[in-house]
């Protein structure tokens, strides 16, 4: 089957207008102090609303979670 009306360039490029992407909006975590992004919990300390609501520690291995707190431990010590 052949198409019997074209869709110009004029067209094709109206349509595809709208085809953008946004930059996403990045805030700070209250805790911790790591981008995150807005109404969602942190990912790197478990923290929402100045509550804890997940334990992100509980899922690391014994080495990870070593890591992991001395991590925390230094940003928390660092942050005025």
């Amino acid at each position: 089957m052949v198409n019997h009306m074209r869709h110009t360039k004029g067209h094709r490029d109206q349509r595809r207008a709208n085809q953008t992407l946004e930059a996403v909006n990045l805030s700070k975590c209250g805790h911790c102090g790591e981008q995150k992004l807005p109404h969602k919990i942190c990912a790197n300390c478990g923290y929402y609303n100045g509550r804890q609501i997940i334990d992100v520690l509980k899922k690391l291995d014994k080495k990870e979670r070593k890591k992991k707190e001395k991590e925390l431990a230094e940003k928390k010590d660092a942050k005025p």
